[in-house]
């Protein structure tokens, strides 16, 4: 008796497989890490370019106060704090979305932040006491900030 065709539609053992154990690694997945690799995590705002405005935003200060001159000192620490927080707030969402790991630059901005209101809060400190005051904070954001973007990315350590 000779061999019976196979229907369209059917697949090969091996392709079932191969599907089965996809479908399983996907329900496996956290839902974030279910995106695509090379797809940013949206906004909370939606389409409109939030995150780049204030970015030029803060370079057009910059500027200004360049071009100022003398009195200008003002507008270009303004302008770099909210250059800063734009840039910051697009690291921070694509970290938390396991997009890409930003756990350096996060805990350095940790650090930073916690060296000046202790400098700023105390007064006169001694300058060894910020730096182990920088130190570990910035250790243990670091350490917090990785194993979080672990949970988030699915196990990868960085990306």
């Amino acid at each position: 008796m000779g061999r019976r065709s196979r229907k369209r539609g059917e697949s090969t053992r091996a392709e079932r497989d191969a599907a089965r154990r996809e479908r399983a690694a996907t329900a496996q997945t956290p839902p974030r890490a279910r995106r695509r690799t090379g797809e940013r995590p949206p906004a909370p705002w939606g389409s409109f370019p939030l995150s780049e405005l204030i970015v030029l935003l803060g370079i057009v200060l910059i500027l200004w106060g360049a071009v100022r001159g003398s009195g200008g000192e003002e507008m270009i620490a303004a302008g770099l704090v909210i250059a800063s927080l734009g840039g910051g707030e697009l690291a921070l969402r694509e970290h938390m979305g396991g997009y890409r790991s930003h756990s350096s630059l996060l805990a350095g901005v940790a650090a930073l932040v916690a060296v000046t209101v202790v400098a700023l809060g105390l007064g006169p400190v001694k300058i060894w006491v910020l730096l182990v005051l920088g130190a570990a904070v910035f250790g243990a954001t670091f350490y917090a900030m990785r194993e979080l973007f672990k949970r988030r990315s699915g196990g990868l350590g960085f990306r």
